[in-house]
């Protein structure tokens, strides 16, 4: 399995900005589809964006679609997320995840997880 680790989480004023990385170790990153995921406190982990193994195929929720974007460095062996716009809806703890299918957006589908990094943003 592929071992994750998030960072870049933080406190952001809404309308500001964060950039998330995971950066993957163990098996062959470029191998994996890998998505990010969000949880609230009290709610479900829910699906937030997903990026196939090459990048080619993107997709988002449509509660981020236009302000998120996700994107990978294979090279680097590192999947990142660019949040714009940010709103305080979107406070939440953000996961990195990997699935050994070339591309998913369903939970159940994703076997690794990072610890996830903690995103506030205040009003």
């Amino acid at each position: 399995q592929v071992q994750l680790v998030e960072s870049g989480g933080g406190l952001v004023q809404a309308g500001g900005s964060l950039r998330l990385s995971c950066t993957a170790s163990g098996r062959s990153f470029s191998n994996y589809g890998m998505g990010w995921f969000r949880q609230a406190p009290g709610n479900e982990r829910d699906f937030v964006a997903a990026i196939s193994w090459s990048g080619g195929r993107t997709y988002y929720a449509d509660s981020v679609k236009g302000r998120f974007t996700i994107s990978r460095d294979n090279a680097k062996n590192t999947l990142y997320l660019q949040m714009n716009s940010l709103k305080p809806d979107d406070t939440a703890v953000y996961y990195c995840a990997a699935t050994t299918l070339g591309f998913s957006i369903e939970r159940t589908a994703f076997g690794s997880w990072g610890q996830g990094t903690q995103v506030t943003v205040s009003s």
